[in-house]
Parts: C-alpha cells; sequence; structure tokens
C-alpha cells in the first residue's frame, strides 16, 4: 500500500481522514462521518469523490443559485447545517432541478468530496463518470 500524501482524503467506516502537513510531519485529522441508516452513506461519498475527479462541479450558494438560473445544474446537495437550505430547495423545485440532503454537516461534505473546507452547498453539471444522479433519482443512495 502507498503512504498517504499531503491533502489526501481517505473516507473509512463513519470516520474522515485528512492528512495535512503540518512543518516537518504529515498530522491526520479525523472527523465522524453522520450516523447512516443504511450502506447508501458510503456510496454517495463515493460517487462524490468521482464526481470531482471526473465531473463538473461548483462549490457555493451563489454559484449554485447562478448555475441553477442558467439551467445547467443537474443536481443540487446541501449540508444539514446550511443556512439557506430551505431557499435553495425552493428555487430547485422551480428550475426543476433535483434536489438532495446530505445527511452531515458542512465540513463532512467538503471532506467527502476530498476538500480541505468546508462546503455547505454544491451543485453538479456534469457527473462524470459517476452515476450520482440515476441513484439518487431512483432512491437507491442515501447518505
Amino acid at each position: 500500500e502507498s503512504l498517504p500524501e499531503c491533502g489526501e482524503v481517505w473516507i473509512g467506516s463513519g470516520l474522515v481522514f485528512v492528512f495535512v502537513f503540518c512543518g516537518v510531519f504529515l498530522c491526520v485529522k479525523t472527523f465522524t462521518m453522520a450516523k447512516k441508516s443504511k450502506k447508501g452513506g458510503d456510496n454517495i461519498a463515493s460517487r462524490l469523490s468521482l464526481v470531482m475527479k471526473s465531473g463538473k462541479y461548483t462549490f457555493g450558494y451563489k454559484t449554485t443559485l447562478k448555475m441553477m438560473r442558467t439551467g445547467k445544474a443537474k443536481l443540487i446537495l446541501v449540508s444539514n447545517n446550511c443556512p439557506r437550505k430551505s431557499e435553495l430547495e425552493y428555487y430547485a423545485l422551480l428550475s426543476k432541478v433535483i434536489f438532495y440532503r446530505f445527511n452531515g454537516t458542512n465540513i463532512e461534505l467538503g471532506a467527502a468530496c476530498g476538500k480541505l473546507y468546508r462546503a455547505s452547498c454544491l451543485s453538479i453539471m456534469d457527473a462524470g463518470d459517476s452515476d450520482i444522479i440515476k441513484a439518487i433519482e431512483s432512491g437507491g443512495a442515501s447518505s
């Protein structure tokens, strides 16, 4: 097995490991994922990482609204603690975009995307090689 690099994110069973360079050493920051009712939460995280590698996406409230207004967004992911969750859901309903509530905080959503920063909302324009849109539409995946 290979050693982790700086900025790499590993997702284990219920834990997210983020490797950060701290001076001379490679430190590990762990975040606990929210409790999953099904096995689908790990599926969303793995599908999100595939979207980050091969798809088109944007983070943030303003760009998510812009993508919905222009009709480019196909899927909106929103964390539990997003302050404008109901407003985004209303705009998604008007623009006929799939709206998905990620069962975790903005820290966990950012970590599931492989980023070292928080992400309260995320819009996906092109899923790339991932089948996240089909999985969410069918209801087979939950976080």
